[in-house]
């Protein structure tokens, strides 16, 4: 019996997240519109792309592009489990399509370890964090698809990064999209989180957790209940705002609100 989990996240270049556990299942040859990202965590999978035999293994990301033919099953009775996202076919451009035909398996660990954490984080809410890791995994993938891996470049532009910390101390409940900002800047969206995190020592979306933490805290001091807490100062729910919460202060916000309850300023 099959596994299915899947949702359309709320993030720029995603359309959907695929999680899944097939034992016996055979997908049929077939074609997305969207490129497919696809690692796989226990189990093996064999596949045809464009008529070429391939395989999905846990040591490797595998790229499928859009329009292209595949099909796919399990290398053995054991069945895999696997995590897919999809993405818009402009992610990535049409001219890499070729590439990624060729060479679909990408031997990266750095780039599995981005693509873990991103998919770690998308059922979070924290949607300025989601694009930042999806920016980081983009940026990868183009350069195997290049054939230009570099080193992690130093970005170091000080008057970005405070631009960006204004907008964002400006924006603290209703958030910001790293894709515009970055349009907005003209800079690519990993130059933003960079820009930031070497001169603020923290990342963006990071640092927007943090804002937003200290304005659920003074509502909680003046007596706002926590749910109405959680909408007012930026978070998904209140479970997204205790989730935070408790990392950093090790505490929930209605615990939180009490100990205030009863005190009295001289």
């Amino acid at each position: 019996m099959a596994e299915v989990t899947a949702w359309r996240p709320d993030v720029p270049g995603l359309t959907e997240v695929l999680h899944a556990h097939f034992t016996d299942h055979v997908y049929p040859a077939h074609t997305h519109e969207a490129w497919t990202l696809l690692l796989v965590d226990d189990g093996a999978v064999r596949y045809d792309l464009d008529r070429h035999p391939h395989g999905a293994t846990r040591g490797l990301v595998t790229l499928l592009p859009p329009g292209v033919p595949h099909d796919g099953r399990s290398s053995s009775a054991a069945g895999f489990r696997k995590r897919v996202l999809y993405l818009e076919p402009g992610t990535l451009g049409a001219g890499r399509v070729g590439t990624a035909v060729d060479r679909p398996g990408v031997d990266d660990p750095a780039l599995r370890v981005r693509l873990s954490a991103l998919h770690a984080v998308l059922r979070g809410g924290d949607a300025l964090e989601a694009e930042s890791r999806l920016g980081f995994v983009l940026e990868r993938l183009a350069q195997h698809l290049d054939r230009a891996v570099v080193a992690v470049p130093d970005v170091r532009d000080d008057a970005l990064a405070d631009r960006v910390r204004d907008l964002i101390d400006a924006r603290v409940a209703e958030g910001l999209s790293l894709t515009e900002t970055a349009e907005a800047f003209g800079v690519h969206p990993t130059s933003v989180v960079r820009a930031f995190t070497r001169r603020h020592g923290l990342p963006p979306h990071r640092y927007l957790t943090g804002r937003r933490i200290d304005l659920a805290r003074r509502l909680l001091l003046a007596g706002v209940p926590a749910a109405e807490v959680a909408t007012a100062a930026g978070f998904a729910d209140q479970s997204h705002l205790t989730r935070h919460f408790r990392r950093m202060l090790d505490t929930t916000p209605g615990a939180y609100a009490r100990s205030a309850a009863g005190r009295t300023t001289g």
